[in-house]
């Protein structure tokens, strides 16, 4: 069996990034943030900065905090099947990482991506994305997250690389973790 990485993250950490630099080596990516986003589109809501973060919240709410976990699973195994490696970008949350290692044990593992805040802020600017908005919306973004077990995912990762420099350096980082994990 291949193995899963689980990649975590406070907002504008680089989850995003990395995970682009990881499929640039044929590695198939996918993405929890993209599951909310499309469910937004499903309900027929206009994008913006609070309603990712509600449907998100109304998801684990009425399904269980493991709901995103749970619909992604059996596309993994999937792609599992044909590729030794699948990443999982945007892990939030302690139901989603039980999910995962209950149902990869010792082929899974947890990718954290850090920066300072005041770094992920100003990425959160510049980025373009609907769901960032000012300050307060930043704020009252990373403390939901915190809420859902967060922190505590980023804390105890089995990887861990910290994204406060360049691109470049990202890039580097990234693909030399990803040699290392290949030669497991």
């Amino acid at each position: 069996m291949g193995k899963v990485v689980a990649v975590c993250g406070m907002p504008g950490s680089g989850k995003g990034e990395f995970a682009k630099i990881i499929a640039n080596q044929d590695v198939p990516v996918r993405s929890m943030g993209d599951m909310v986003r499309a469910e937004v589109s499903l309900r027929g809501l206009e994008p913006s900065p609070n309603i990712f973060g509600e449907v998100a919240a109304d998801l684990r709410a009425k399904h269980g905090e493991e709901v995103l976990a749970v619909r992604l699973a059996d596309e993994v195994d999937s792609l599992l099947l044909t590729h030794p490696i699948v990443l999982i970008e945007g892990m939030r949350g302690t139901a989603e990482f039980e999910i995962f290692s209950n149902r990869w044990q010792v082929n899974f593992s947890s990718m954290a991506i850090v920066a300072s805040k005041e770094i992920r802020f100003a990425r959160t600017q510049s980025r373009g994305r609907s769901e960032d908005g000012d300050y307060s919306q930043f704020e009252i973004r990373e403390k939901r997250e915190a809420g859902w077990g967060l922190m505590d995912l980023i804390n105890t990762a089995d990887f861990i690389i910290t994204n406060e420099s360049s691109l470049d350096d990202l890039t580097y980082q990234s693909q030399s973790w990803l040699t290392g994990l290949s030669k497991k």
